[in-house]
């Protein structure tokens, strides 16, 4: 029952946030062809298994997370165990790119977060 109110007011917590949407470069459509290719979405859906929450993400949360989620918001996310227990939110708002308010991450922080969560979360 607390786990799931916890998830509740964290999902309200980022809904109330604004969405942050990075420039792109280029022109609107896939800048090379192998993302055009539907044969090669599967392996570009692959998750590099070397993501380390120590040395990756960590220092993303850290960077970009921290000032608004450091204890005085919630859901604070100094720790491994607070991001671990948020960890589909912190996936779905980085996706989503309703955070960092204020900010913006690129497409590779996007992609590391997310495939850290895919593959477990794990404290490595």
């Amino acid at each position: 029952m607390k786990k799931t109110l916890l998830i509740l007011v964290a999902s309200i917590a980022f809904l109330a946030c604004e969405n942050n949407v990075e420039e792109e470069t280029g022109n609107e459509q896939n800048d090379t062809p192998e993302q055009n290719d539907p044969d090669t979405d599967e392996q570009s859906e692959v998750c590099d298994t070397t993501i380390s929450f120590s040395d990756d993400v960590k220092s993303i949360i850290d960077t970009n997370c921290i000032g608004c989620h450091g204890g005085s918001r919630f859901p604070d996310l100094r720790t491994y165990e607070n991001i671990s227990i948020n960890a589909q939110n912190i996936r779905g708002q980085v996706v989503s790119r309703r955070m960092p308010q204020g900010g913006s991450l690129t497409n590779d922080e996007i992609e590391l977060i997310k495939c850290w969560i895919d593959s477990g979360a794990l404290d490595n």
